[in-house]
């Protein structure tokens, strides 16, 4: 499963993935305990793959931050927890991603960014993450 079908709700904890959608909106099931519920167009929605981090030259997409911490972590959940402190929050999103914008990019942002990390390593949705390069790769080598 991509990026593509993870959902952030506005108001509601988590990580969502899309079952279907409706006419009004769409059915998601909770990453967190397996619920599933419905969510209207007027929810704000954010899907993982639109999602990007300011660095201080570019905007990197969170598929990239999230294969980094992998790497940096290799694949095991996050040695920190989204809980943990500021200053302990800053400095591993400093290893993962050194030119990062602080004045951008807030605490509550990298909170989001590690609880969404092993959310998606409990999962076993991270393999996702080496799979659309691939599939990426092989259709610009068709073209």
């Amino acid at each position: 499963m991509s990026l593509d079908k993870i959902l952030s709700i506005s108001g509601k904890p988590g990580l969502f993935q899309i079952v279907t959608q409706t006419r009004t909106g769409a059915v998601v099931e909770s990453l967190i305990d397996q619920k599933r519920i419905t969510v209207g167009a007027h929810s704000n929605i954010s899907i993982l793959s639109e999602i990007a981090i300011y660095t201080l030259a570019e905007e990197v997409p969170l598929r990239e931050v999230l294969k980094k911490v992998m790497e940096k972590e290799g694949g095991q959940p996050t040695s920190i927890s989204h809980k943990d402190s500021k200053d302990v929050l800053e400095e591993f999103f400093f290893e993962v991603l050194p030119d990062y914008d602080e004045d951008r990019v807030y605490p509550s942002d990298i909170k989001k960014v590690v609880q969404w990390y092993n959310l998606l390593q409990k999962n076993n949705l991270l393999a996702s993450l080496e799979e659309s390069k691939d599939d990426k790769k092989a259709s610009d080598e068709e073209e």
